[in-house]
């Protein structure tokens, strides 16, 4: 007789389909959406005027392709309502979103409120509480030319309210895109700074996804290897922004965080960056990225001799040649941070460290790290 398994230790599952290479708008994009039906591009001005968004109406049909060039960093709430009451009448099918972590959120944004029947959704759902069923949404392309977030195989948006300066997630199933294009020539045109912080982006979920009460044995397995990519690619790169080979390998490292933080969620360190990122305008990735020497050390206490450890402590060196003090130091003084001591326990991020963790530990860290 077969023993019942009574308690599951884990369930993995990420449905994306990643697709790697180069000039993968010409040779792919058009064989993933629909030959007919009403298509809209989420992007930026910045690949408008690149050309971007005129080679990809070109290959896909101007007739079908509608343009939201307009995503900014941190997409707001009310803006995001805004556009999805410009798109709403229109039958649209797919959606296609090529850019950093902004674009990719706003893609999986409007890929579930242009499915809803309410007429300001984010402000109804996430203000008001309202309860709708968000389990439908459009299928999304999503193609990457950060190498960060990750956002392109998650199954989260992020979404703030400037009003509030609340940072809110949607999460679901239905928010993971069908497909990801990892292109890597689509991220040689990314400057020194946004290479760096959005690189500290992905380091911070492959070290988050480790020191998490989520971990499992293939989260453990995609953060390791992402930071070996990390470790061995991001110092080389900085030096030399225009090498594609360095290009691919810091967009597998970015993509493979990504699936580690798909199923564990982000901790402490991402939990601390909200408010200096809603008050201070903090880069994402840096406001994540700063504290991480110090989360380092008190995580190294305990850990045992190993892979894990031999690859932490050489992701701890790269992190301390970076200098990030005096990157932080740009944007906000500790005792500005210290003021919002309270906003940085975030209960879905810092309830995942492993740890536990106090107010006095983050003030005490605060001071180590700026």
């Amino acid at each position: 007789m077969i023993e019942t398994i009574s308690k599951i230790s884990y369930i993995h599952y990420n449905p994306v389909e990643i697709i790697s290479g180069i000039d993968l708008i010409s040779s792919h994009l058009c064989k993933l959406v629909p030959v007919e039906g009403q298509l809209l591009l989420v992007t930026t001005a910045g690949f408008t005027k690149r050309g971007i968004t005129e080679k990809i109406i070109k290959e896909l049909g101007e007739s079908r392709v509608l343009v939201y060039d307009e995503v900014v960093s941190n997409p707001e709430l009310d803006g995001l309502d805004l556009a999805t009451a410009r798109f709403n009448g229109n039958k649209i099918c797919y959606i296609i979103g090529v850019g950093g972590g902004s674009v990719i959120d706003t893609a999986k944004v409007l890929a579930m409120t242009l499915c809803s029947d309410l007429s300001r959704p984010l402000h109804q759902i996430l203000r008001h509480k309202q309860t709708v069923n968000s389990n439908i949404s459009l299928p999304v392309v999503a193609i990457p030319t950060t190498s960060g977030t990750g956002a392109e195989v998650t199954p989260f948006a992020t979404i703030w309210d400037n009003s509030t300066h609340e940072k809110h997630s949607l999460i679901g199933l239905n928010i993971y895109p069908r497909h990801a294009l990892l292109d890597p020539e689509l991220t040689l045109s990314l400057p020194i700074r946004d290479t760096l912080y959005t690189a500290l982006d992905a380091v911070s979920h492959a070290l988050e996804s480790l020191w998490n009460k989520n971990r499992t044995t293939i989260s453990e397995a995609y953060a390791i290897q992402s930071l070996m990519l990390a470790n061995e690619t991001l110092p080389a790169l900085l030096k030399d922004l225009k090498n594609i080979e360095l290009r691919r390998k810091m967009q597998q490292s970015s993509m493979l965080a990504g699936l580690a933080i798909s199923y564990t969620k982000t901790a402490i360190a991402h939990s601390i960056s909200y408010p200096l990122t809603s008050h201070f305008n903090v880069p994402h990735g840096l406001a994540c990225g700063f504290t991480l020497p110090g989360l380092i050390e008190r995580y190294m206490l305990n850990l045992q001799d190993g892979i894990e450890k031999q690859v932490i402590m050489s992701t701890y060196t790269i992190l301390q040649e970076l200098k990030l003090k005096q990157e932080i130091s740009k944007f906000i003084k500790c005792n500005e941070s210290l003021d919002y001591i309270n906003d940085m326990f975030h209960p879905d991020r810092a309830n995942n460290y492993v740890d536990d963790i106090s107010k006095e530990d983050v003030v005490t860290l605060l001071k180590q790290s700026i």
